[in-house]
């Protein structure tokens, strides 16, 4: 089963569902000796999906299916990937026991949704496989081979989830770029962080900001720096109703520039750089008519960054007071944030901390 976007890009079918598929018609082969092939689960939202079956395999007492994941448009890392489930019937009483075979992590942290020794399969797949599996006592093995090598390109390792990758998806529909799993990984890192009462969080858009600001914080534990990408939206909203103590946000000039202009989603998608607003704040801080039209017409912001340091305006620190203001409000004016500018080279570059 396919479905569209409006923009025609092609939506997908989360890990979680892809585990309920396979989880399904395990357990159909256990009462019946045959694999339903299609399978159709019904989804939280009423959508019943077929999937074809790309293992199966009866033994004595265990049925075992799998279903390749189609994450239709989306950059999705476990696209293609096999998702397996190997199905036991319990004893009546034992209730749904889930394991992680495979690929799939476990949790060793507190402040995730699961408790610690529990395979990262979330809530919400939990409750999808519970109720289209029409078993209620059974052991249910959830198994991504090559699992453990892709969750080293994910947070899962800063989350505490060892071992492979979490089994996510609340609707069971990967929704192209809308990067659900990478949003929720961040509010996972915040819970995390708050559970181990971190006093101190950094947020870092890319590999050379974060270099810079563990050089500027030696300290800072694993748990404390979180990876947001391009969705700085996405923590600072969490931070509202989960606020921490100190929050630096450490990025590189031009995506810090979009968040000074008031841009919570950085992704080139969805904010790009406006260079009349950039040669507005050069201005500001003391550029010149020629410069500031130099500004005007520069093809990056990084352009523009030289040409301010070159005359030795502090055109970067001007950008990171009006991010960290921004920043500020939109974490419901709750956290006290630090903006820290790195440059390519992992260069302290500007920086305004909570006043």
């Amino acid at each position: 089963m396919m479905m569209e976007t409006q923009g025609k890009l092609r939506r997908g079918w989360t890990t979680g569902a892809c585990a309920t598929a396979a989880a399904v018609a395990a357990a159909v082969a256990l009462r019946t000796g045959r694999f339903p092939d299609p399978v159709t689960i019904t989804l939280p939202g009423g959508l019943a999906p077929s999937f074809a079956l790309a293992h199966q395999e009866l033994g004595d007492g265990r049925a075992e299916a799998g279903v390749i994941k189609d994450a239709g448009d989306d950059p999705d890392i476990t696209h293609g990937c096999l998702v397996l489930a190997r199905v036991r019937v319990l004893p009546a009483g034992s209730g749904l026991v889930f394991r992680a075979g495979e690929g799939v992590g476990t949790v060793t942290r507190p402040g995730l949704p699961l408790a610690v020794g529990e395979p990262a399969i979330n809530p919400g797949p939990r409750a999808m496989i519970a109720a289209n599996l029409g078993l209620s006592d059974a052991e249910l093995e959830i198994s991504i081979p090559g699992g453990a090598e892709l969750a080293l390109k994910t947070l899962n390792g800063r989350l505490g989830i060892l071992g492979g990758l979490s089994v996510l998806g609340t609707t069971g529909i990967v929704v192209p770029y809308s990067c659900a799993a990478w949003v929720d990984s961040i509010h996972r890192a915040v819970d995390v962080a708050r559970a181990a009462a971190l006093p101190h969080l950094a947020a870092v858009t890319g590999a050379a900001s974060e270099a810079g600001v563990r050089a500027l914080y030696p300290g800072l534990p694993d748990p404390a720096v979180i990876d947001v990408g391009d969705f700085m939206g996405g923590l600072l909203k969490y931070l509202r109703r989960h606020p921490v103590a100190k929050l630096t946000i450490a990025g590189g000039f031009a995506k810090t520039v979009k968040l000074a202009a008031g841009h919570l989603n950085l992704h080139s998608k969805a904010s790009e750089v406006d260079f009349g607003w950039l040669a507005g704040v050069l201005s500001g801080v003391g550029g010149s008519a020629a410069q500031v039209e130099a500004a005007r017409a520069a093809g990056t912001a990084l352009a523009v960054l030289e040409l301010a340091r070159s005359a030795g305006l502090p055109l970067a620190d001007a950008i990171a007071a009006r991010a960290r203001a921004v920043a500020f409000e939109a974490a419901g004016g709750r956290v006290p944030v630090e903006i820290a500018i790195f440059d390519r080279s992992g260069t302290l570059a500007g920086r305004h901390d909570s006043p």
